[in-house]
């Protein structure tokens, strides 16, 4: 994605420019890949937070939306989805309130427990609203992050499926580039391990008699390695709407399918060897190792940020960069750049327009 002169005098920055057409490409070639190996797509929408892309993957074919938090999911709601699995503990009386009173809004809501605590106080709510609660058990598969351990897994489906007013129809995991419990760069094997270890939990828990439905696993770099095993129902990736440069090293993109970039204006050049644009860490992602990759000079790097200031640096002996020049940069991790945006542009048919991100700060 290249701004025209016209285009680029027409932005604000710092900005994040999305291009609706290879966002697109990307929803159908994923759709059709997860098809073709018999599996359900239902993304996640914590990479966009926009109804707006939600639609436009249902409409190509996803079985439903993921989002991350209660929050996210009352936006969705509103702009119109309808199937939607909240993959997040439903800890806290505030969440299951507001998870509660989405129940006549949708045709499915989908919650998750990982702990007896979890799943006995959602109980106790459906039953104090005479309702009853379809859920999902998230199983630990080595991310050590939220998620009952593999091994447990089978002894806590049990004692969930025996409380009266919830539904335990499935499991889910988040194990991403892992292998063995160590990071990898072979998605191939993290898949495979992945799809295995998922089916065996579920086969560990239908011998105590729970009947499951639903194995929902992978994101982005692993979902299609994961759907080919025939092992899992579901798969649930987010970053592959856009992907950016974190997807791109890992080799589960190539540059022609990043979707969203970050444009930013030099506002000073106080020397020759380095340059200062607009955007820092309230713009540039933080959590993944680098901040941005400057499209089109490898030479220059992104390599210090303050609130408000992202330094350049160059390989060379001068930066070769002006004041008032504006600047491409991909960022490292899409996901938390766009969280940071009140509002984006959409690039399509060479037309840019605003669009707002709906679920931003979304995070309760």
């Amino acid at each position: 994605m290249q701004l025209t002169e016209k285009q680029l005098a027409h932005i604000e920055t710092p900005c994040l420019v999305i291009d609706i057409e290879k966002a697109r490409q990307n929803i159908l070639s994923m759709q059709k890949q997860a098809e073709a190996f018999g599996c359900a797509l239902r993304p996640h929408v914590k990479t966009h937070k926009m109804p707006f892309f939600a639609q436009m993957q249902v409409e190509a074919g996803a079985k439903g939306i993921t989002c991350a938090k209660v929050s996210e999911a009352e936006v969705m709601v509103a702009g119109g989805l309808r199937d939607i699995f909240i993959a997040y503990p439903m800890v806290g009386d505030f969440r299951i309130r507001r998870a509660l009173a989405l129940l006549p809004k949708v045709d499915r809501l989908i919650l998750a427990v990982d702990s007896v605590e979890c799943a006995t106080a959602l109980n106790q709510a459906a039953a104090n609203a005479g309702v009853r609660l379809e859920v999902r058990l998230e199983v630990d598969t080595g991310a050590k992050r939220t998620g009952i351990p593999h091994e447990q897994a089978a002894a806590l489906a049990k004692t969930i499926s025996a409380l009266p007013h919830l539904d335990l129809t499935g499991i889910y995991t988040f194990k991403s580039l892992l292998y063995r419990g160590a990071p990898t760069g072979d998605s191939a094997l993290a898949g495979q391990e992945e799809g295995r270890m998922m089916w065996d939990a579920a086969q560990a828990i239908r011998a105590r008699g729970v009947a499951l439905k639903d194995i929902s696993a992978g994101s982005t770099p692993t979902g299609l390695l994961v759907a080919q095993t025939g092992l899992v129902t579901e798969i649930r990736p987010g970053t592959y709407i856009f992907y950016d440069a974190t997807q791109q090293k890992q080799r589960v993109c190539t540059t022609d399918q990043i979707a969203a970039k970050i444009y930013a204006t030099v506002v000073s050049c106080p020397t020759e060897t380095y340059a200062v644009i607009d955007g820092g860490s309230k713009t540039f992602p933080t959590d993944f190792s680098g901040y941005g990759a400057v499209e089109g000079r490898d030479d220059l790097h992104l390599s210090r940020l303050s609130e408000e200031h992202g330094m350049i640096t160059t390989d060379s002996k001068k930066i070769g960069l002006f004041v008032g020049q504006k600047l491409c940069l991909v960022p490292s991790h899409v996901c938390t750049a766009i969280n940071m945006q009140n509002q984006v542009y959409l690039l399509e048919h060479g037309e840019l327009r605003r669009q707002k991100v709906d679920a931003r700060g979304m995070l309760v």
